[in-house]
């Protein structure tokens, strides 16, 4: 998969695994990662689909309707290249935290889904449920940052509430961050996952 690796300051920090939203590139979340965890080595991945020429991380049928079959195959595609990727570059496995917008937020969340400890923590902006009707791992423990907007016109309020539910239901520790706005990742929405962060994850 096409990608950015950057190597940290510090090697106990966890590593951010930057998901970018629909047309987006492996540049579009280097600031934010920088804003969350400066310390923290990065590595950005750009979406292997594309939809009339911008990337996505999995294809969907219409807006709001995802390619269920694609999702799944997608998500082992991302899994596996992690395993890949932590043996390349010599990070941990168990020490990556998620930091997903939009389709990035979704393919995020379908790791979680659908793969038991995938990763360490996940920081979820303006996410959708991934898949229903599906028995989820256990996430005992398992903090997830959700960042929404309450005027989203792409996920709205109820959805956003019922993927907190699904998480929370199979045991991770969310907190939730609205925003009176749209579908776009606000300063103040990314401050606010910064300081989630180092108050999960203490970075020395």
């Amino acid at each position: 998969m096409k990608h950015i690796f950057k190597e940290g300051s510090s090697k106990d920090a966890p590593l951010l695994l930057l998901l970018h939203g629909t047309g987006g590139t492996e540049q579009d979340l280097l600031g934010l990662a920088e804003m969350i965890s400066p310390e923290s080595s990065v590595l950005s991945v750009r979406g292997n689909v594309l939809e009339n020429g911008m990337p996505r991380f999995f294809r969907r049928l219409a807006e709001g309707v995802f390619d269920e079959e694609d999702l799944v195959l997608r998500t082992e595609e991302l899994y596996g290249f992690l395993d890949s990727a932590s043996k390349g570059y010599g990070f941990e496995r168990s020490n990556i935290v998620a930091v997903g917008y939009s389709n990035g937020a979704n393919i995020a969340g379908s790791l979680l889904f659908h793969y038991e400890n995938p990763l360490k923590g996940a920081i979820l902006h303006h996410p959708m449920v991934p898949r229903r009707g599906i028995v989820l791992p256990d996430m005992a423990g398992l903090p997830v940052f959700i960042g929404a907007g309450s005027n989203d016109p792409i996920c709205p309020p109820q959805e956003t509430e019922e993927l907190a539910l699904l998480l929370k239901n199979s045991g991770a520790q969310v907190d939730m961050h609205w925003e009176q706005f749209g579908h776009q990742l606000t300063r103040s929405e990314a401050e606010a996952a910064a300081v989630w962060f180092h108050k999960i994850f203490t970075v020395e």
